[in-house]
């Protein structure tokens, strides 16, 4: 009897979907580094997984950067990036996307936020936001500054978008439940300022999302 290819679970769920019918285009991954250095043999786990089982199963895998942190990353790490994921033989097509192509979007669903009453501008230092958080037994305790109006709100995250207060001075925080047994849901922030230019937009942007509110 002929050697059955063995497969890993991945590729056991795979094979799975598409004899039921699912992803009639082929499966779809993508690989979001962030172009804050150069990648590491992890980093080629991911690539070889992400593109080699849409190569195997006739499939696209995007490119995506992280990119929400200017002051680590730089048009070096992105080329770079690039450059290595063909060298391992793999190509991404036109599907080359950045979390930056969506910064106007992203502030958009912020303003949308504040206005449901669903985030606010908070001015404790970051010492306190960490403390005020409680513990995985214990539950956090609200900001004094939770209670803003919407009208206020709006007007300190657009001061914030303007330049007018200095990095560490206020944060966005969504506005979810400090007594919430997973810690990530205790009004996580959104926002923070970073007063420096990013490599693809320039000096457009004084705030910029967090890794968890652009990862969506």
């Amino acid at each position: 009897m002929d050697p059955k290819e063995s497969k890993n679970f991945i590729e056991q769920i795979i094979e799975k979907d598409l004899s039921e019918g699912k992803f009639p285009e082929g499966i779809k991954t993508r690989f979001p580094p962030e172009p804050n250095g150069y990648l590491h043999i992890g980093h080629a786990k991911s690539i070889v997984l992400n593109f080699g089982l849409t190569k195997k199963y006739k499939g696209t895998t995007n490119l995506r950067f992280d990119d929400t942190n200017p002051e680590t990353e730089s048009t070096e790490y992105v080329d770079s990036i690039k450059r290595d994921i063909r060298w391992l033989g793999y190509d991404w097509g036109d599907r080359e996307y950045y979390t930056s192509d969506y910064f106007d979007q992203l502030y958009a669903f912020a303003i949308k936020l504040i206005q449901s009453d669903l985030a606010y501008v908070d001015d404790s230092d970051p010492s306190v936001i960490l403390e005020e958080k409680g513990t995985v037994t214990e539950p956090g305790m609200e900001s004094q500054y939770r209670s803003r109006s919407t009208e206020e709100n709006l007007q300190l995250f657009e001061g914030m978008k303007n330049g007018e207060f200095e990095e560490g001075n206020r944060v966005l925080r969504a506005k979810i439940d400090m007594a919430n047994p997973n810690m990530h849901l205790r009004d996580p922030v959104l926002y923070r300022i970073k007063r420096m230019a990013h490599h693809r937009t320039g000096d457009k942007w004084n705030i910029y999302p967090m890794y968890d509110f652009a990862h969506g």
